[in-house]
Formats: C-alpha cells, structure tokens, sequence
C-alpha cells in the first residue's frame, strides 16, 4: 500500500492526538528554526511539511515528524559552512536547502534498496556517543543567545573561544527570561504537563513577562516574517560546492533515518505494533525533499511529539494530518504575533533540547559497564563536538567493530580442536570414540564447530602446524554454521600442507552453505571422492581401516 495507514475508526483519538502534538510543536518549531539561522517560518514550515507528507507517505501510523534537535544542530553547520564560504547570503541558504533535497533522496534510496533495518546495526556506544555529542553542541550553540547575545561566528569552537566576551558582556533580563524558561521546562507539575506542554507554558510566560515586569527593556525578539505559503526554492548547485554538499547530505539523511527508526521503535512499544522500516524512510525521505524545495528544516521522527500523540489518543496516520493542518492554520492566522517572542525564551528552550538528548543514563553507567565502551563513547562525543560529525561516527563504529571483532575471534577460536585420543576434550558419540580409540594416536580430528569468521583464520593455521606426527587427518566441518572466505583459504592451505607432506585426509561436511563454499574454491577436487562424507562415523571407520596400509607403505 502506498499510503500509510489511515483510518477513521478512531477519529476523536486522532483529532485530540494531533492538536496536542501541534501544540508541543509550535514552540519547538520556532526555536530550532531561530537556531538553526534559518529563522522562524522555515521551522515552522519544515515541521507542516515534513509532518503532513511524513504522515501520508511512512510506514509508521503514529509517528510524528518534524524538526528534531540533532537534525536542526547538524543543519546549522551545513549553513554555517557555506554562509562562510559564500558572500551572498541567499545564495549560500540555497544550497543549505538544496543539501535537505538531498539528504531527502538519499533517504529515499535507503528505503527503496531496503536497507531500513541495517540503518541502526550500530554500537550503542556509537548511538549513544553521537547523540550526546550532538546535545553537546546544541547546549553550547545556545549560550550567546542564552545570555542575551548574538552567536558568534565559528560554530563550536567560536563559540568557546568567544565564553570569556560572553560572561563579560551578558544581558541581565534576557538572562533572567532565558533562567525562568529553563526553570518552568525543569519544574512544571506533572498534573500541569497533562493539559498544557510545558514548552508551550514556557512561551506565554516568558513572552508575557518581556511585556509586562521587563516591559521598558530593550529585548531581542523573533524577526517579523510574512505569513503567506512559502515560495518554491529552486535547487542550487553552483559555488563548486557539489562534494560538500552530497556528503553532508548523506550525513542529514543518515541522521535523518536513525533518527526515525529508532523513534518508531518507541512508537512500536508503546501501541504494540510494527512498523515498516522502508516505506518509513520513503516518507521521511520525501517529507525533507518537500521540504528542501519550500525553504523549510530538515527533520526526522520526533519522541517527544510521537510519545504525546500516542498519549493523547492517536493511532492511525490522520493524528499526523491533522497536527500538520492545525500547525498551517496557526501560522498563516497568528505568524505576527511570533515577533512578539525574545530569543532568550527560544533559547532556553532549546537549552533545555540539548540537555535532554545528552544521554545521561548511559554515561553515569559507562564506565562501571566497561571501560572500553566508556573510552569509545566519550571518544565519540569529543569527536562530534570538536572535529566533525562524520569522523566521529566512522571511528566509533571502526574501533567499535574491531574490539568486537576481537572478542568474537577469541571466543570462536575455541570451537578449533586437534584431538587424537577420546582423552582429550571431545564430544563424540560412544560408537565414535572407540573407532577414533582404535587409531592409537595415529589419526588426528581437526574439529571446527560454530561461525568460522576471518578472525579464526590464524587459530585455524596455528593448531594445524601444532600438529607433530600423525598419518591422517579427519577435517570435521559438521558443526560449522558458517564459513567465512579467509576462514576457508586457511582450511585449504592446511588440507594442501597436509597432503604434501604424506598425509590422508577425510573431510565431513554437511550439505549446504559451507560444502558450497568448498566447492566454489574446488576444495573438494584435491580430495577423493570417498573420503568427503556428510557421515562422521563413516568416514571414521574409513580412516582407522586405510591406516596400516600406511603403515605397509
């Protein structure tokens, strides 16, 4: 089905689902459009946008989507990057959100090649290092507006560079409204949050006060911006800028799909359903084209949104749909009164994202979990917030899968065996252990049993030229589940060192996979046919009557 589901069997629940999620939207949608550098309207319109063909194209039924602080924080580099490369200032948004149709398509081809469940086969320790990093960056992002100024250039670093002019030049009210929004996002009843978000709360308020206690201060507020439909934004790929703008395309999507998924994950728990990985990173992928093509932000499945829509009652696709259409509505009727908004209020709402998407629970754990998992994370979050998004990742999950790599080997190392006798450590059936008893230490059983991966290769080398003297070998591949091709060429140099020295060799191996792989690499031809055999006992047997022939010889 092409669509995702949409039902009206339970209308008044989507209805009331989609107004409670439109309004914890709002005051998200404003801060991260005012953070990202964007403005206002392109956070509120990526969030109408994603939201409406997110809904109508995914594959999860209560996902809400809309611009997401990891996604926001990511975008802000990508416009900080070309604002600083490129004087004209609308040349350089065009193509920040000529990289959103990108990151959008890339998206798309994730989900059309089905790659949606491989998307988050990542390390949590990755996951989780990423994220914080990206929280990191949000909290640090916000702190010039925080204390009642403009961000300064730089990113990051100029950011940190900058905290000694920041503390030494901060605005009294904007900081007093920036703590009172912090302090209503952090202690709002729980009784309050049940019949109005607390970001919202924190909007009126603040917005209320910068009117009436700081009414005479001079405040920084949202700029005024026109409340018509945005106008289409036409693709722009010039400046030279292509590569740049394909990576950190890939970049936004992959973002983008993690994301997601691991939002409908929670989403899947909470209704006790299923999503579908693929068709939800085709509307998501969709969701930021759009997007990208009307001038808004990029963004992705958000839990927040998604938690509260599920809360209130949503369960099919139209609770997305309908908190799109409220959205649109609000914008279109009340987009003045945003200019009424200080910053600071914004700010601290954005703070107060950036702080929550620090995964906090993992990291008082890390250390006490292992040390290597806590050096790979904390790695990850320097990495993010220091040095580049990409790079952090790409060594997070390289130094990730090596240690993994690492332990598998040891553990898979273990199922290699030499054994002679039924002394050794062997689990053969009784009829089995007497006719291998029988052989006196003159026939060797090299047992390989569980996954043989590239890491096994050397275990599999090293117990081979362990072997002293024996007159045959008995390769026993009955146990092995999978056989890997470094794994395999080293079974092959031990079978043709085996042969060259004199030696018989037997060889058991089930039908499937693994005698596939042997036959591919014409393992089987060095061998005669009787002594290749699906029956260990038989080719056993085999071996113990061939054996004083070659005693004779």
């Amino acid at each position: 089905m092409f669509l995702n589901h949409i039902s009206t069997r339970n209308i008044k629940g989507d209805v009331f689902g989609g107004v409670t999620a439109a309004v914890v939207a709002l005051p998200m949608a404003l801060a991260f459009g005012v953070a990202s550098g964007a403005g206002a309207a392109a956070g509120l319109w990526g969030a109408v946008i994603i939201g409406l063909v997110a809904s109508l194209f995914g594959g999860t039924p209560t996902l809400i989507s809309e611009p997401t602080g990891p996604m926001t924080v990511v975008f802000t580099a990508v416009i900080l990057s070309f604002t600083s490369q490129i004087p004209d200032q609308a040349t350089a948004l065009a193509m920040a959100f000529t990289t959103v149709i990108l990151a959008g398509v890339f998206q798309i081809l994730f989900g059309f090649f089905r790659l949606g469940r491989y998307i988050t086969m990542m390390p949590y320790t990755v996951i989780s290092g990423f994220m914080s990093g990206i929280g990191v960056i949000l909290v640090i992002l916000q702190l010039a507006p925080f204390l009642g100024q403009s961000s300064p250039s730089g990113g990051v670093v100029g950011t940190l560079t900058a905290l000694p002019e920041l503390f030494s030049n901060i605005q009294p009210m904007e900081l007093t409204l920036a703590v009172v929004t912090l302090l209503i996002l952090w202690f709002t009843p729980e009784q309050w949050k049940r019949w109005v978000p607390p970001q919202l709360l924190a909007l009126l308020i603040g917005t209320f006060l910068s009117f009436t206690l700081l009414g005479d201060a001079e405040l920084r507020r949202i700029p005024e911006f026109s409340a018509d439909f945005p106008s289409f934004q036409m693709p722009n790929f010039t400046g030279g800028q292509l590569r740049v703008m394909v990576v950190n395309g890939a970049v936004l999507g992959m973002l983008g799909c993690i994301d997601a998924l691991l939002t409908s994950v929670v989403a899947d728990s909470l209704t006790r359903t299923e999503h579908d990985s693929n068709k939800e990173l085709i509307g998501q992928g969709l969701g930021n084209v759009v997007s990208g093509l009307f001038g808004g932000l990029p963004g992705a499945g958000a839990t927040m949104g998604t938690v509260v829509n599920i809360q209130a009652g949503g369960r099919s696709a139209l609770s997305g749909i309908v908190r799109a259409l409220i959205l649109m509505l609000v914008i279109l009727l009340f987009a003045g009164a945003a200019s009424a908004i200080p910053l600071a209020v914004l700010a601290g709402i954005a703070l107060k994202v950036g702080f929550d998407i620090i995964d906090w629970s993992f990291l008082q754990r890390a250390h006490h979990l292992s040390i290597k998992a806590a050096c790979i994370t904390y790695g990850v979050i320097a990495l993010t917030v220091l040095v580049d998004l990409i790079w952090a990742v790409f060594i997070g999950v390289f130094v990730a899968n090596v240690l993994t790599i690492e332990r598998m080997t040891a553990l898979q190392s273990k199922g290699v065996k030499t054994i002679s006798t039924t002394d050794d450590d062997v689990e053969l059936p009784p009829d089995q252990q007497e006719i291998l008893d029988q052989a006196s230490g003159r026939l060797l059983l090299f047992q390989l049993t569980g996954p043989m991966i590239f890491g096994v290769a050397k275990t599999i080398s090293r117990e081979h030229n362990a072997i002293e003297e024996c007159e045959a070998v008995l390769f026993d591949l009955t146990e092995v589940s999978h056989l890997g091709v470094t794994a395999s060429l080293a079974l092959e140099n031990a079978i043709k060192e085996a042969i060259e020295v004199g030696r018989s060799v037997y060889l058991v191996v089930m039908n499937g996979a693994t005698r596939n792989r042997l036959e591919k690499l014409k393992l089987l031809e060095l061998l005669p046919e009787e002594h290749v055999s699906e029956d260990r006992g038989k080719i056993l047997r085999l071996a113990v009557e061939e054996l004083p022939l070659l005693q004779e010889v």
